[in-house]
């Protein structure tokens, strides 16, 4: 078979079918909360993969593969799920195809410049140019939570701008530091958190 199926994938595949669930999940009767439950989830497996893949003895080919194979699930899990989580919110007019095409585009545009970058590093990166898509898990969820408190056509225009903000911050030329250490966990008790809210409180 083609493709790479050790261990040092599991993880990126989990968050493939945490994905495609929370895109099942989101045109299927509009579920949104638990749709945004497999968003964060996958979120959780995209931070985690890249460290547990480098715990696993690997051949360039497969550190290639796993480069490309990262980025091709991102732009499933923060590009066309969080499009379809926003449709099954009730954002589905035609305006907002705009705003969706441009969030695709800039995010598919950081993910191949970060594989370029990547391709012509020597050595372990540092920073990530432009906002990384997996913080698409923690954005998005996050200020979900206003449709709790505000009117709908308020909450509506405010989440629109949050997404043009997004859109704007992949393509930015900023460096974001790469999370390590410390900030691993942090990031992690942020998302069960917010996973604990979605399941038991919405």
């Amino acid at each position: 078979m083609i493709g790479k199926w050790n261990g040092s994938v599991v993880l990126t595949y989990l968050g493939l079918a945490c994905a495609v669930t929370g895109i099942f999940l989101a045109v299927t009767g509009g579920k949104v909360t638990y749709a945004f439950v497999c968003l964060m989830l996958a979120g959780i497996f995209d931070l985690f993969d890249g460290p547990v893949a480098r715990k696993f003895k690997r051949n360039e080919e497969e550190k290639k593969f796993g480069i490309e194979i990262d980025s091709v699930v991102d732009a499933v899990s923060f590009i066309a799920l969080p499009i379809a989580i926003f449709t099954a919110m009730g954002m589905n007019f035609w305006p907002f195809v705009i705003l969706y095409i441009l969030y695709a585009v800039a995010g598919a545009a950081r993910l191949a410049y970060f594989n370029a970058v990547t391709a012509d590093s020597e050595g372990p990166v540092k920073y990530y140019t432009g906002l990384p898509v997996t913080f698409a898990a923690l954005i998005f969820p996050i200020f979900y939570l206003l449709s709790l408190v505000l009117e709908n056509l308020i909450f509506t225009v405010i989440y629109a701008f949050v997404i043009l903000a997004v859109t704007v911050l992949y393509v930015l030329k900023v460096k974001v530091p790469k999370p390590h250490g410390i900030a691993y966990a942090i990031l992690g008790v942020v998302a069960i958190v917010l996973l604990a809210v979605f399941l038991f409180v919405i």
